[in-house]
């Protein structure tokens, strides 16, 4: 192995890693195109902040207390209480994430209807800020999402319009909340009305009228806007956010709800408040009232009795003088009236503990059963029974609306009624037997002392008899109306509790959203980003050869010279243009070789130069004319052959004619002399390849070739071979054994990076010889920190060594653009 021959095995491109360092460069060569992307990034991130609507959160507290009642003492015969705190807490939550709920919210604020202007890139929803409203006549039609326009004429009249894009239009009755189709006539509507006047059309049914103390300018333009009921609904209950306000307060509930008109959120949290104490109060007061009316039921029954009674009395006095009793008989008829009086009590608590009884075997709905107490009983199992069942049966009637039927919370809650229930069933038994017992006592009593009275006239006895009756009656009524009096003040008495601590408010808070400084942030990450992405992308897919490093990394083979990308119409280049960087160039790669032929350049034997690329397209034709001119005007006997046998096209550019050419002598039609011919260009001949063979590699390793070369080596003393390239067929490795030295050419940004796998194998395994890259079309790139500082190659010399170019207007744009 000579002094250029380099072991090349450590270079393989398949051992090669990631090129962080080729990489910077290619990021830096797109610096333009990531400062385009980031400015666009920037530029839409503008846009959205400007386009988008504000966004607002705000907030409002509640505070839910123990079942407590002022009026609550240890004498009150009539309660109500039941449950905790943190059960109700968890039925709260979950009523205000329910459909039934939000639906009595958005029924009492009218949120189904909008009022609108339209702004500088959507509609404004104005709600308050409205200079009219609009009385709905919610029992007839109103048109679904559709902006009806309203432009003030004056101050009396507007013009009422629409556009229609069918002849069916969907509405909704916002009394009864059903949907349906209505025809229109025409698909764009229009007609004017006065202020406060009813209007009834198919599509809108309703008064508009100004706000007191509001202007508003003529040809003034808003828009109402009605929305599907139960997707308003679905929206706020989706949207709104209630959870403990702290770990320590459990008790104490933070509302939330996020939007873009403050004033509805406002409206819709207090609201929110506002009904749901009221139907937890109405809930709490369930009990006091089935109370209540069963109280009256009876009270209605006593008040029969007492007229029936009182109209006896009447009539038995109109009929009868007055006379006078006994003493002892009107002790008598006291204490029969005690205990029928006593009796009566009893006889009362049996039937409520049969009705009871019947009610919890046929009923499935126990939120309707009246207080024990309403008739006297006062055993604590029954009580406490009664009550437990009646806070179970609300709790699962308050859950019904947000949990599925067949749900395990269901099922525990129907497991804890129906032991309750039994256990109540159980003691009403018990209850029932031990009143029964003390009515056959009284009965016997009654009876006994009825006995005492049978001796008296039947007058006295009668008049005793409804005297009795009608003392037992005004008791009864009195006691009935004393309990009546009591459960109607427990619940004048109850407060909700339900307490709004904090009511939400519009204190100017700041908008949550858009973040304008996040979407700048984030625009500057992704204009950053993405194109460094992309050239990644493109940097790992690219096989392409860019820059010298590149093919230094890739092989050990030196490389003798840099060409740039000729601006010239023709090959000549050194010849027409010898003051030029790239006649400079090769002139270089001329110096360059000297040290690869060495002592032998001063033999009498001339020298061999083979030019071959990897595939068509990489400069070999070119730098083999420009090889061959550079030498000859060196003084150099130079001839040029033309050995691409497949694809002949040197010959064009020196004005001779390809009819005949080396193939001729190859195949014994002429003789050597015949086929060379002479250049305008001073030294140097040129042998043609001539007409195409069907054989060319057979002719390239045929013995005239050999023959050839060793005469035209005796008669010049340079020899510049135009071989094919290398990477599509194997002429070019028959003729590297003609080869005192080789180039390889690599035109950057075109040749394939595993071509040099393919040329480097091949040199390590002695295939050819002398092998050296020029490289085609480089580009110097100093300015970014990484020239290359040889003193050859395009655009290293300076401006007064080479003749100056003239370029066009649009040449010396693009230049100064490429500058920037």
């Amino acid at each position: 192995m000579n002094q250029y021959e380099y072991d090349i095995g450590e270079n393989d491109p398949s051992r090669v890693g990631f090129d962080f360092k080729g990489f910077l460069y290619k990021i830096l060569n797109f610096w333009k195109f990531i400062v385009l992307s980031i400015l666009a990034a920037l530029a839409i991130a503008y846009f959205v902040n400007d386009r988008k609507e504000n966004i607002y959160r705000l907030d409002s507290l509640i505070t839910i207390d123990n079942d407590q009642n002022p009026f609550f003492t240890a004498n009150t015969s009539i309660s109500f209480n039941w449950g905790g705190v943190s059960g109700k807490v968890g039925n709260i939550i979950t009523e205000i994430k329910t459909r039934s709920h939000n639906e009595l919210v958005i029924d009492s604020l009218k949120f189904y209807k909008q009022y609108l202007e339209e702004g500088k890139y959507h509609f404004k929803d104005l709600y308050k800020g409205s200079p009219f409203e609009v009385k709905t006549l919610d029992s007839k039609p109103q048109v679904l999402n559709k902006n009806i326009g309203l432009r003030f004429l004056d101050e009396d009249t507007f013009e009422l319009f629409v556009d229609f894009e069918t002849d069916k239009v969907q509405c909704q009755i916002y009394e009864t909340k059903e949907k349906l189709s209505i025809s229109v006539n025409e698909t764009s509507f229009s007609k004017k009305f006065r202020l406060g006047q009813t209007i009834n059309l198919p599509f809108f049914n309703g008064v508009v009228t100004r706000k007191q103390n509001a202007a508003i300018a003529p040809n003034s333009l808003f828009y109402l806007k009605y929305l599907n009921f139960d997707t308003v609904v679905n929206q706020y209950k989706t949207a709104i956010n209630i959870e403990p306000d702290s770990k320590d307060a459990t008790s104490v509930l933070r509302l939330s709800l996020v939007g873009k008109n403050k004033a509805k959120i406002v409206d819709f949290l207090n609201a929110t408040s506002a009904i749901l104490r009221k139907t937890e109060l109405a809930r709490k007061n369930l009990y006091a009232t089935n109370t209540i009316k069963f109280i009256d039921s009876s009270l209605n029954n006593v008040n029969d009795d007492i007229k029936d009674v009182t109209a006896k009395m009447n009539n038995f006095r109109k009929e009868n003088k007055v006379f006078d009793i006994e003493v002892e008989m009107l002790q008598v008829s006291e204490q029969l009236k005690n205990y029928e009086q006593n009796r009566l009590v009893e006889e009362s608590k049996l039937s409520y503990l049969n009705s009871l009884e019947n009610y919890l075997n046929q009923k499935t709905d126990y939120t309707k059963i009246a207080a024990p107490t309403s008739v006297g009983i006062e055993e604590v199992n029954i009580l406490t029974s009664v009550s437990q069942i009646t806070a179970l049966a609300i709790e699962r009637q308050e859950i019904e609306y947000s949990t599925q039927e067949g749900s395990v919370i269901f099922e525990e809650l129907d497991r804890r009624i129906n032991a309750e229930k039994r256990v109540l069933l159980e003691t009403i038994e018990v209850t029932k037997r031990t009143i029964g017992s003390q009515i056959n006592f009284m009965n016997k009593e009654i009876g006994r002392l009825e006995s005492k009275l049978l001796n008296l006239p039947k007058n006295q006895q009668e008049y005793l008899k409804i005297r009795r009756s009608l003392d037992i009656s005004t008791e009864a009524y009195d006691i009935y109306q004393a309990k009546r009096g009591e459960a109607a003040i427990v619940k004048a008495a109850n407060i909700s509790d339900i307490t709004v601590i904090d009511e939400a408010k519009d204190i100017g808070d700041a908008p949550i959203g858009p973040n304008k400084s996040l979407n700048y942030m984030l625009a500057l990450i992704l204009g950053v980003f993405l194109p460094i992405l992309s050239v990644l992308v493109l940097y790992l897919v690219d096989n392409t050869i860019h820059t010298r490093e590149e093919v230094e990394r890739l092989s050990s083979i030196p490389v003798l010279g840099l060409l740039g990308k000729s601006k010239y119409e023709n090959n000549l280049i050194v010849y027409d243009k010898p003051k030029s960087a790239i006649a400079e160039a090769f002139r270089s790669i001329r110096s360059s070789l000297k040290f690869i032929y060495g002592k032998q350049m001063s033999e009498e034997r001339g020298k061999t130069l083979m030019v071959t690329s990897s595939v068509s397209g990489e400069g070999k034709t070119f730098t083999s004319i420009n090889m061959a001119t550079v030498y000859a005007l060196s003084g150099k006997k130079t001839i040029l052959l033309g050995l691409d046998l497949r694809k002949p096209k040197i010959f064009g550019d020196f004005n001779i004619s390809n009819d005949t050419g080396i193939v001729n002598y190859l195949i014994d039609n002429e003789e050597l002399s015949n086929v060379i011919y002479s250049t305008h260009i001073e030294n140097l001949d040129f042998l043609p390849s001539g007409p195409i063979p069907p054989n060319p590699s057979e002719l390239l390793m045929s013995d005239r070739l050999h023959q050839a070369i060793e005469q035209l080596r005796k008669e010049y003393d340079m020899i510049i071979l135009d071989t094919p390239p290398l990477g599509l067929v194997t002429d070019a490795l028959e003729l590297s054994s003609y080869a005192d030295a080789t180039i390889f050419m690599i035109r950057l940004d075109y040749t394939k990076k595993g071509m040099l796998q393919l040329i480097n194998s091949k040199y390590k395994a002695g295939e050819i010889k002398n092998l050296s890259f020029v490289l085609n079309f480089y580009k110097h790139k100093a300015r970014y920190g990484y020239g290359y500082g040889y003193g050859y190659g395009y655009g290293l010399y300076g401006n007064s060594y080479h003749e100056k170019e003239e370029q066009s207007i649009l040449a010396k744009v693009k230049n100064f653009v490429r500058k920037l």
